[in-house]
């Protein structure tokens, strides 16, 4: 996918998005690739000028990517990875729909090989959305099955909208929650479990990651980073779960299990950065995977 031909307007887009596709492409662009994502390029592209960074340093300032990989380090790496195997293992056991929730510059639908009859929503808010098929249409990507957008939000009933673009409950789903769960209050999360648990077969399979909410009070690991920008990202947590996540879902009707991407890190040689490789006596973030 070459570079695009125009800007595409990115103001209403959360600048997390993009950094995520940011990653996403320094991993697709190594020798050694954990996966192929070559959307996440043209995502960049079209988006980095435009980016509303919440210390208010435009996008293409020299150290801004710099000072997210000091942050982040290849922790993108590995979480995508991780749910990237989810997914084909989920849908390899027999869920016919996949469910990206907040789904943002996710390009799964684009490049990996789900079984045949497996059709992908994607739910996110209608600029992000908007914002992502602009880019796609600029580059002429092609998903490789079906690929169903519902613009929502979160807050509201989604669970309707889901339903209403042809979600049908009775068949197996995957979820995918990736990057959202600790940027929610327990009650917004349990809000979510809730509408998912509703709509979820028997068979249906679940993956999110969790973070503690003391996981941002950590400002020595962040000290390289611009201060405005730590606070901001410190300012996402909002508390999670309430809870042990394995036990958050199992009142919720899910048995659920835990990865340590530390652990899947030293397997797949990549370096998380000190913020993401649980040695500041913190709880790390956790993978978890859950079937109903």
């Amino acid at each position: 996918m070459g570079a695009m031909a125009a800007r595409v307007e990115m103001a209403d887009v959360s600048w997390t998005a993009l950094g995520v596709a940011v990653g996403r492409a320094a991993e697709d662009a190594r020798p050694d690739p954990l996966f192929h994502d070559p959307l996440a390029a043209a995502f960049v592209a079209a988006g980095e000028a435009h980016a509303p960074f919440p210390s208010g340093a435009a996008a293409d300032s020299p150290d801004i990517w710099q000072q997210m990989q000091v942050l982040m380090g290849e922790y993108v790496s590995v979480r995508t990875k991780f749910f990237d195997d989810y997914l084909l293992a989920a849908t390899a056991a027999g869920c016919r729909q996949v469910v990206l929730v907040a789904a943002g510059l996710d390009a799964r639908a684009y490049r990996l090989d789900f079984p045949a009859g497996v059709r992908v929503f994607e739910l996110d808010m209608p600029p992000v959305l908007r914002f992502k098929q602009q880019v796609i249409d600029e580059v002429g990507a092609q998903p490789r099955g079906e690929r169903i957008v519902v613009a929502t939000d979160l807050r509201e009933d989604w669970p309707t909208a889901l339903q209403a673009a042809g979600l049908d409950p009775a068949v197996p789903t995957a979820w995918l929650a990736e990057g959202l769960i600790p940027y929610l209050s327990p009650a917004d999360n349990d809000r979510l479990i809730s509408g998912i648990t509703g709509l979820s077969a028997p068979g249906s399979h679940l993956s999110v990651e969790y973070i503690d909410a003391d996981f941002a009070k950590v400002p020595d690991l962040m000290r390289d980073v611009d201060p405005e920008m730590t606070n901001w990202f410190a300012d996402l947590w909002k508390g999670g779960v309430g809870n042990d996540p394995v036990s958050w879902l199992a009142d919720h009707e899910w048995l659920a299990r835990t990865a340590d991407p530390a652990e899947l890190s030293r397997r797949h040689h990549r370096d998380l950065a000190p913020l993401f490789a649980g040695t500041a006596g913190f709880t790390p973030p956790q993978f978890i995977t859950a079937q109903r």
